[in-house]
């Protein structure tokens, strides 16, 4: 029997929703479920936000949303959150004191992210952007509070991105600037980490410089983290980038047709989920109640105990998918603690 889709039609009702006459859905009093042959669940929900969320977190997902899907071209995407990740750099930057500039690593553009207390100049942290492995949705809201909080430079790949250049070309990327600072760095003080699209690049890198018998960095950091590229787990049909708000697409097929190209969707630097993790360095998986990535970080992490790996877990209460670039959150300033002592634990090793 074929493993069923779930897929679901949910209405959500949050503290300080538009009223019943503004919003018609406010009117659904109860909870149905309907289960067809096939095992595909059709159902409705009504969920009150958590009592336990900080003030902010509260008035962040409170925020009214439709559920129309509305269609935006790939220029449009990144245009977009090139627009954001700006504003996210002056952001951080009144936060924390670091030196941002834009360089090149084994000719890969990058930018350095280098703090004004550099407590640890022996150690390098390679931030690998999120995006959805076709825009940059990370490169400085991801790179900036872990190296001022660490004391350390971060090296924020901008690697290839699809469609023009599908995988294997971000993996090798990362491969390249890993072997480079290879040369200056020990292994054991290195990490790589990312979140979303830029944690599935980590854990691919990671089996990537396993098969090539390269010396392993001393920690991993997938932070909402792609498995497999054939499926998403229940948490694909469930929500979206930003939780239950607005629409939901039914979950089909492999996850991502332009960044997977012409590879065997269960390739096994492509899904890490069907890798060799016997030996691989200590990980911090991190995500979060509704993200739509839940499945999958918490389908790897149970892979990577499995394999007998040093793998934490880590999940947040009802935020929405990396949600730790909202830098207004509490929530997101205990993730990012929970990143940089992660960090330091493990690279302070000899």
């Amino acid at each position: 029997m074929s493993r069923a889709l779930l897929a679901v039609l949910i209405s959500a009702v949050a503290c300080g929703s538009m009223c019943a006459q503004e919003n018609p859905a406010a009117n659904i009093q109860t909870n149905h479920a309907v289960t067809e042959a096939d095992g595909t669940v059709r159902m409705q929900r009504v969920m009150p936000l958590p009592k336990g969320l900080s003030p902010e977190a509260k008035a962040w997902l409170s925020r009214p949303a439709g559920d129309a899907d509305v269609p935006q071209t790939l220029e449009q995407r990144r245009t977009m959150l090139d627009k954001s990740q700006a504003q996210h750099r002056d952001i951080l930057l009144k936060m924390f004191e670091v030196t941002v500039r834009d360089s090149t690593v084994a000719n890969v553009p990058v930018r350095e992210v280098l703090p004004k207390d550099m407590k640890h100049p022996d150690r390098v942290l390679i931030c690998l952007h999120g995006g959805g492995f076709n825009a940059d949705s990370g490169s400085y809201s991801e790179s900036i509070p872990v190296a001022a909080m660490t004391g350390s430079r971060v090296v924020s790949v901008l690697y290839r991105m699809a469609p023009e250049h599908p995988f294997p070309a971000g993996v090798d990327d990362v491969v390249a600037v890993y072997r480079e600072l290879l040369k200056k760095y020990r292994a054991q003080h290195i990490a790589i980490f990312g979140s979303s699209a830029g944690a599935g690049l980590t854990m691919q890198a990671a089996v990537r410089i396993k098969q090539l018998k390269l010396p392993m960095p001393a920690a991993l950091g997938p932070f909402s983290v792609p498995a497999a590229m054939d499926d998403g787990g229940d948490s694909r049909s469930l929500y979206n980038t930003d939780g239950l708000r607005g629409y939901v697409p039914i979950a089909t097929g492999k996850l991502d047709n332009a960044y997977v190209g012409s590879t065997d969707p269960r390739d096994t630097v492509l899904s890490p989920l069907y890798a060799d993790l016997h030996g691989m360095p200590p990980a911090l998986f991190l995500t979060s109640e509704r993200d739509l990535l839940l499945s999958s970080t918490t389908m790897l992490h149970r892979a990577y105990l499995r394999a007998g790996s040093d793998g934490r877990l880590v999940v947040f209460e009802a935020l929405p998918h990396c949600f730790w670039n909202n830098a207004s959150l509490p929530e997101t300033r205990e993730a990012w603690k929970y990143m940089a002592d992660f960090f330091n634990q493990q690279l302070s090793h000899p």
